[in-house]
């Protein structure tokens, strides 16, 4: 008999529910607190179970740092989203009554349908980069935040203040040019200084920030830093929001994940694409900052297309759109290959649940705002080396 054991994880609490997965009915539950004595606990009262694998809800949330204990100890976690959860309770139970044993039977009954439901691997690089990321969007908000304080008092002590694009070194030089002629002045200046040593300081944090980027890139084997326009920075945030890339089955799915494949819409009775709004904007805006670059660099593939969609007759932005669903493909069958290299290497055979079979087949539509399908031979045409010269 297979069991799922579902879990709901709160900050301090978790409850378990042991669902049959052929029944769907729920056989035991047990709640324990968040330490680790508990977990052994929980552990020692699923092993009852000998064909059992966990779904927990929000695995990567409240409920991570159960998933990665069960993993370390040789367990199958699923992660399930609390959407799905929340709408097997409304299709089973016609309401909106919960609690926590409810939830957690919810979380099995999904994982046991094979609905909305992924499974949780062992955290390594692609976690590391992700949280680098994060780091990097903080400090270089807060380093926003401390130029904007800056020119601010800076404008307080000349009159019409500095330029916009005002550095630190900058900053040091037009103040020693002040002489402040009052004790507000003097305190004005003294308050000037110490931003200019908090961006100074933040410039040092974002470049470290930055080195950790590229050198954690590199030992994870990835191949992104070898196409055009993908920096450190850009790999990281790729390969950290992705994650595993071979749980997007297609170059499609992935796609959509991203937000750069147009969806059809009607207004005023004609039919036209736009893009889904609903989507990773992060990873988006890192396929834009790749395709501008690429499009600002003359004899890059990306920028041979790009031209050709605009001698097609589309705009800047349309062609835009098209090069990016483009250069998605691309980079998700980079990191495909990554993937399964790396796989192989370790010796599992290269397995992988995701196919690099062109997600459309056929010759390029003509939509009016951005391309519907990609043939095999487009998507290989933009690569990390440019033209060659005619």
């Amino acid at each position: 008999m297979t069991v799922v054991i579902g879990v709901d994880p709160h900050k301090s609490t978790h409850t378990a529910a042991a669902l049959n997965a052929r029944t769907n009915r729920t056989l035991e539950s047990i709640r324990i607190d968040a330490t680790l004595p508990e977990y052994r606990r929980l552990l020692v009262w699923a092993k009852r179970f000998p064909e059992r694998r966990w779904a927990l809800e929000n695995a990567w949330g409240l409920g991570r740092h159960l998933a990665q204990w069960l993993i370390a100890h040789g367990e199958t976690v699923i992660d399930v989203p609390s959407t799905a959860t929340a709408r097997v309770r409304e299709l089973s139970r016609g309401g909106r009554r919960k609690n926590d044993n409810i939830d957690a039977a919810a979380a099995a009954s999904v994982a046991a349908l094979r609905g909305d439901a992924a499974p949780v691997e062992a955290e390594g690089p692609n976690t590391v980069l992700r949280m680098l990321d994060e780091r990097r969007t903080n400090l270089t908000r807060q380093r926003t935040r401390t130029v904007n304080q800056l020119h601010a008092m800076m404008r307080e002590l000349l009159p019409g203040g500095v330029s916009t694009d005002l550095t630190a070194n900058q900053a040091t030089d037009v103040l020693r040019r002040v002489r402040p002629s009052s004790p507000v002045e003097r305190a004005r200046k003294e308050l000037a200084r110490e931003l200019v040593a908090d961006v100074r300081a933040l410039d040092v944090r974002l470049k470290a920030n930055q080195q950790r980027m590229q050198d954690t890139v590199a030992d994870s084997g990835s191949s992104l830093l070898d196409v055009v326009g993908v920096g450190p920075v850009v790999a990281a945030r790729l390969l950290g929001r992705t994650g595993r890339a071979s749980r997007f089955r297609t170059a499609g799915a992935f796609a959509v994940h991203t937000g750069t494949a147009p969806i059809e819409i009607a207004s005023a009775g004609k039919s036209r694409h736009r893009l889904s709004r609903h989507s990773d904007r992060q990873l988006n805006n890192a396929l834009h900052t790749i395709a501008l670059t690429q499009v600002r660099m003359p004899g890059t593939r990306g920028r041979i297309y790009y031209d050709g969609k605009i001698a097609e007759g589309k705009g800047h932005k349309e062609a835009m759109r098209c090069l990016k669903r483009r250069l998605c493909d691309h980079v998700w069958r980079t990191m495909i290959a990554d993937e399964q290299c790396h796989t192989s290497g370790a010796g599992s055979g290269g397995h992988s649940g995701a196919t690099t079979k062109s997600c459309a087949a056929g010759s390029t539509p003509h939509a009016s705002s951005s391309d519907q399908s990609l043939p095999e031979p487009a998507i290989d045409q933009i690569t990390a080396q440019p033209a060659p010269a005619a």
